[in-house]
């Protein structure tokens, strides 16, 4: 299983078939190209982009896409290919078994309202990744690849930290680290790789991951 980290928080994973999740407006529309199945953390634009996803389904009738309920009036114009998927729901999507996790976004200010939002834990059957959307949602199975936010207006860094310390995966990487510069990600990362406790990197968009 490869995965493929783009900008923010689109992942493209490639093995069994072309599975991506979250590809939002901050992320190439390339990260698309051939999805068999498309996996949504929840409707903020940073992780939807539904004009992407329309193309990407005229592109490819086939795709389908897999989306908390509350997400799916987002998607009406290609609602045929989609499929609302509850936390706790395990299921198959391009030859890969996905357990959706969590169910609510993380509070970004008592005053706004809070969304839904899963955690997808993707599995080829021999090792598997985390991504999490927007929270700190805590998988109930070994994870070996984690995705870790690192900056966000819902978010601290000890947070992070103190997520991937409870995850205990294999490795880590960054991720939802469009908003931070250079040197306030080198700040952060510095902290990551000291303190979470596995081995951890944030790594450029269209970087690969063996």
């Amino acid at each position: 299983m490869r995965v493929t980290k783009y900008t923010h928080s689109c992942l493209r994973v490639e093995g069994a078939g072309v599975l991506v999740a979250d590809p939002g407006a901050f992320s190439e529309r390339a990260a698309l190209a051939g999805a068999d199945a498309v996996l949504i953390t929840h409707e903020h634009f940073d992780h939807l982009d539904p004009d992407a996803l329309a193309d990407a389904v005229a592109q490819r009738p086939g795709l389908r896409v897999y989306a908390h309920p509350d997400v799916l009036d987002k998607l009406t114009a290609f609602s045929d290919v989609v499929t609302a998927v509850e936390p706790g729901t395990v299921f198959e999507a391009a030859g890969y078994t996905v357990r959706a996790y969590g169910g609510e976004h993380a509070i970004i200010h008592p005053d706004i309202p809070r969304v839904a939002n899963l955690g997808f834990l993707i599995s080829d059957g021999s090792t598997n990744i985390y991504t999490p959307g927007d929270s700190f949602t805590v998988p109930d199975e070994a994870v070996e690849t984690l995705f870790v936010p690192l900056n966000a207006p819902w978010m601290k860094l000890s947070e992070a930290i103190g997520f991937v310390r409870e995850v205990k995966p294999g490795r880590a990487f960054a991720l939802h680290d469009a908003l931070l510069t250079e040197t306030g990600a080198g700040v952060s990362n510095g902290h990551l790789e000291r303190l979470g406790g596995t081995t951890y990197a944030q790594v450029a968009p269209g970087t690969t991951i063996a």
